[in-house]
């Protein structure tokens, strides 16, 4: 055992430039398709033992599984400079990758966090591991048990495997996409310091890292200690410090078009598009509603007031394309609605080790603390008071007269001058978004995790067998908080409600003949222009707003696995295991929000659950044909096997399975097929998230002008806006009709759980060839089809969601009571959780081809080094989702799932000296597989390749290593931000020193 173990995870997967070459080994031994370092030729053995591979709890001498498996080492990770393990998984191209990156939606950057998505399944259906065993979900909110790639620390990491398609039978809940397992080192010996500095070529986006890793072998090898220390920063961006944010970019009806085949599209572009029923000065209005018509005028031209609030300017409302959009003018520019990118810090520390009681007993442990902190510039909208705000909300237009002692002598004469209403008492109306109202309008994510884990690993013999064992147990906990500010409703009510009391300014709460309205600590706001709010009236308006969670995990797991009986063709294998985990959520929203402070006065109320699974499952390996005993055409034929049943406290029992073959056909040909049933329980957030309600934005509204003629079937979703406008004739036409609730917080959504949801099932079928051709010695090319049936999916359903899958319906479906309109057609009230979300289809293949050989052969021995190509490619042949289960949408061929995804890799190294190139590929795409000329300007998205440089020279005791991320500095495809890299040109350089 002794020897054994230490050679256990030592290779899980034969790696060439971080890919796994899925290679077929034979008798204990490989025919090694590496030149490694140490001066060994591609034609020599290499020595294997049997190990635990991702995918299986059963050891085997082979390195290939019956379904695909792709593998990212820690060379890669430094080679193009990355400093977290999500930056690596973006590059696979099976991954859709993930940014804290505000999409140009008017949605925010985010929270930093960063999670895998295998596939475009969702982040929620790709099962993490670390070292084989399940983590805490670090995510609160999002409704998925997810895991944070920031958590996981590069200074220990080994390799990161990944699952292509299903391990539910062998893992449990969650993996349908497949499962990315982190594999830490346990061998590591020395000291090693590693510093690394990045920044763009617009001198911009710094990102610095560094860490500290150490460990020892003790006691001849019996017993090994390491410890890793690093900390890693980015800063954020805003929409103005990139060219294609910076456009500030949106569609409108356009009156050109007379007819769906005219070739003329149905929107058009606006450019430096700004909000103009509102500013931070506050634009004034004689009637309050946002139509140009009511703008306040003098000698002809609207009206606002100036920065200082001191007198009465010209207001440019711009070129106005309808509500709320203009090109140009004074309104509120677009580019503030959100920041471009969040800035990131992270802190792992992390201490692994092991002990060999006997030669067959390992004693191992685990600590590990990372804290991760997110801030978006942008998260939250400050106040605002807009003519576009709903007024039940408390955060209407703001209402004045005359009588406001704010006013200066000059502005109360222009105002007097304009309007003779004004004069004889009318009031008149402000609409402006607040600039200071807040401190900041930064929202903070924090998340600290603890976690700690024991085991206990070994082996037997009995009845001339070999059987190992583990028993383990890890306590997990994520305390994570969101906070920001924002505007405490009635407070700002009371403060802009102003009079004039004994030559002093207060708030008419206070001066009214009714004492049981005053409020001692009111302090008058002073609405007009921008930066007249004193620290004071701040102080009093603003209130903190967010919320709390803690997530727990305690997980137990015991295996046992060994040689059931020996066969012709070789020893026919077991594993069985039983894992309890217990999971617990807390959600505590702020005070603010338990009090009903801000929004509507909606109050939300802390909330929490706990669920424990008892599941058992049992996975056999039978080789049917092999070694001596073969037939033509059959060189090897394996089976593999697995079940298991779960015993889930709320969401009940479910009983998956999975099955595949190996077929050996001649020597460097295989062809293997797998099939299972996955699935996934519904998460204590998606389940018992607390309830709130607050004003926000719902980002698409299907019947606005840019937006009807699109979808999976423009004709059903026109159908229906047509339908709902002709029952409500009070709505006006259809014609130029824009939601402001799509880009600015004027929708009261209710987020919360949903304590209906049931499991999601998922059928998964993969088949694919391997090929090694003897003749070329050093090459492997991989293909595998992949086809996953999801029914009852969980899905978080935002209100744009609901919105959508309503109105692209045939026919109407309960999403249509999630959201209710207002007077004018506007989304008045909407719902944001989770929802049991019908069918997702997925088929489509992965491609991989290695070829690696030393220059030596030929250029007459001469070494020139070795030189690693590799070509990853993902093809989405299909992608589609339907809640209603008659109804699909497809997102194949779109900019969320290109249909051929590839990088291109290039790798040469001589001696000391490694240089390396590598181009991603994203093919031409559409936003909507359906857009064209007709329904939108720009309906194909073009393609867009990235190169990238690096090198590295190791001096012996320590490395140095520099980069071009995005050599070209290409921009991501107009008129995306998230279709290619938005951050451009980066350069990187980084030292690695070792004691």
């Amino acid at each position: 055992m002794n020897k054994l173990s230490r050679r256990a995870g030592l290779l899980s997967s034969t790696v060439v430039g971080g890919v796994t070459l899925s290679l077929i080994l034979h008798a204990g031994a490989v025919s090694a398709q590496t030149l490694e370092d140490d001066g060994r030729r591609l034609d020599e053995p290499v020595e294997v033992q049997e190990i635990v591979i991702t995918g299986s709890r059963i050891r085997r001498v082979e390195t290939t599984t019956s379904a695909p498996v792709t593998v990212i080492d820690q060379a890669v990770m430094n080679e193009r400079g990355f400093i977290q393990a999500g930056q690596a998984l973006n590059q696979n191209t099976s991954v859709i990758p993930s940014a804290p990156l505000a999409d140009g939606s008017g949605a925010a950057a985010g929270s930093g966090r960063q999670y895998p998505n295998l596939f475009g399944l969702g982040a929620g259906r790709t099962l993490t591991l670390v070292n084989g065993r399940r983590f805490v979900t670090t995510g609160a909110g999002t409704g998925d048990r997810v895991v944070d790639t920031n958590a996981i620390p590069v200074g220990l990491l080994q390799r990161v495997d990944i699952v292509q398609a299903g391990g539910a039978a062998v893992y449990g809940s969650d993996a349908i996409a497949g499962v990315v397992n982190y594999v830490l080192r346990d061998d590591f010996d020395g000291m090693e310091f590693d510093v690394q500095y990045g920044v763009s070529s617009r001198n911009d986006y710094p990102q610095q890292s560094a860490r500290f890793t150490a460990g020892r072998n003790l006691l001849d090898g019996r017993a090994n200690v390491a410890g890793s220390l690093e900390w890693s920063q980015t800063e954020s961006l805003l929409s103005y410090d990139r060219p294609i944010s910076d456009l500030a970019r949106l569609t409108t009806s356009n009156p050109a078009n007379t007819s769906e085949t005219d070739g003329i599209p149905a929107l058009r572009e606006i450019f430096n598009a700004r909000f103009w029923p509102f500013n931070y000065n506050g634009v004034i209005y004689t009637v309050p509603a946002p139509s140009p018509a009511l703008l306040l005028r003098i000698d002809g031209a609207p009206t606002q007031f100036a920065a200082d609030g001191r007198s009465v300017v010209s207001y440019d409302p711009g070129e106005v394309f309808g509500v709320p959009f203009a090109s140009g003018g004074d309104g509120w520019d677009y580019r503030e609605i959100a920041a471009l990118y969040s800035a990131v810090e992270r802190v792992n520390a992390n201490l692994i080790g092991h002990y060999d009681l006997t030669d067959r007993v390992r004693l191992s442990g685990e600590l590990m603390f990372a804290s991760t902190e997110g801030r978006d510039p942008y998260g939250t909208q400050g106040g605002s008071n807009t003519v576009l705000n709903n007024a039940a909300s408390g955060a209407g237009v703001l209402t004045f007269t005359r009588n406001n002692p704010f006013l200066s002598a000059e502005a109360l004469a222009q105002l007097t001058a304009a309007s003779p209403a004004f004069a004889a008492g009318a009031p008149l109306f402000l609409s402006k978004q607040w600039a200071d109202a807040v401190p900041t309008r930064e929202f903070v994510h924090t998340t600290d995790i603890w976690r700690a884990q024991a085991g206990l690993d070994g082996d037997f013999d009995w009845a001339d067998r070999n059987f190992y064992w583990s028993l383990s147990y890890s306590r997990a906990e994520v305390q994570g908080e969101t906070a920001g500010w924002g505007v405490w409703t009635q407070r700002m009510q009371n403060a802009v409600n102003a009079v004039e009391s004994g030559g002093d300014i207060v708030c008419a709460i206070n001066a009214d003949a009714d004492p049981t309205n005053d409020d001692a600590a009111c302090v008058p706001i002073n609405p007009f222009g921008n930066g007249t709010v004193t620290d004071e009236m701040r102080d009093y308006v603003a209130v903190r707003t967010g919320q709390t969670y803690d997530n727990t995990q305690d997980n137990f797991l015991a295996t046992l696995g060994g040689t059931l009986f020996h066969l012709p063709a070789g020893p026919a294998s077991f594993s069985v295991a039983y894992e309890y985990r217990r999971e617990s959520s807390e959600f505590v929203p702020s005070e603010s929000a338990q009090l009903g402070l801000t929004g509507s006065g909606t109050v939300s109320v802390p909330s929490g659950g706990s669920y424990n699974t008892n599941e058992f499952s049992a996975e056999v390996l039978v080789p049917i044909l092999g070694g001596g005993f073969h037939l033509p055409f059959a060189r090897s034929l394996e089976f593999d096997g697995a079940y298991r049943t779960v015993d889930n406290s709320i969401a009940g029992r479910e009983d998956v399975w999975g099955a595949g073959l190996r077929w050996g056909v001649i020597d460097g040909v295989t062809v293997r097929v797998s099939r299972s049933r996955n699935f996934r329980a519904p998460t204590l957030d998606q389940l018992f998230a607390p309830s709130s309600t607050t004003l926000g934005s719902i980002a698409i509204n299907p019947c606005d002008s840019d937006r009807i003629n699109s979808g999976p079937n423009p004709a059903v979703r026109r159908s229906n806006c047509e339908a709902l406008f002709a029952a409500n004739p009070g709505w006006g036409s259809l014609d130029g009709f824009q939601d402001p609730g799509e880009n600015f917080n004027a929708v009261m959504i209710t987020s919360g759980g949903n304590p209906d949801l049931r499991n999601e099932l998922s059928d998964t079928f993969t088949y694919g060839v391997i090929l090694q051709p003897s003749f070329i010695p050093g090459l492997t090319i991989v293909a595998d089809r992949i086809e996953v049936d999801l029914k009852d999916g969980l899905s978080a359903f935002l209100p744009q969601d609901f919105l959508t899958t309503c109105f692209d319906s045939v026919e109407p479906s309960a999403v249509c009571d999630q959201f209710t309109f207002n007077g004018q057609g506007h989304v008045a009230t909407a719902n944001s959780t989770t929802f049991n979300a019908g069918r997702v289809r997925y088929e489509g293949e992965v491609y991989n081809i290695n070829y690696v050989f030393g220059l030596d052969d030929w250029f007459a021995g001469r070494d020139y080094g070795r030189v690693e190509l590799n070509a990853e490619i993902t093809h989405t042949a299909l992608l589609e989702t339907s809640v209603t289960g008659f109804d699909y949408l497809r997102t194949d061929g779109t900019t969320r799932a290109p249909d051929w995804v590839s990088r291109y890799d290039v790798r040469w190294s001589r001696g000391p000296l490694r240089l390396s190139y590598s181009m991603s590929y994203l093919p031409e795409a559409k936003v909507n597989l359906f857009d064209t000329i007709e329904s939108t300007p720009v309906p194909d998205i073009e393609r867009n390749i990235r190169h990238n440089l690096s090198g590295q020279y190791d001096f012996g005791d320590y490395t140095v290593r520099a980069g071009v991320i995005n050599l070209t500095d290409e921009e991501p495809s107009y008129p995306t931000r998230n279709y290619g890299d938005i951050l451009g040109r980066q350069y990187f350089v980084g030292l690695n020193a070792r004691f």
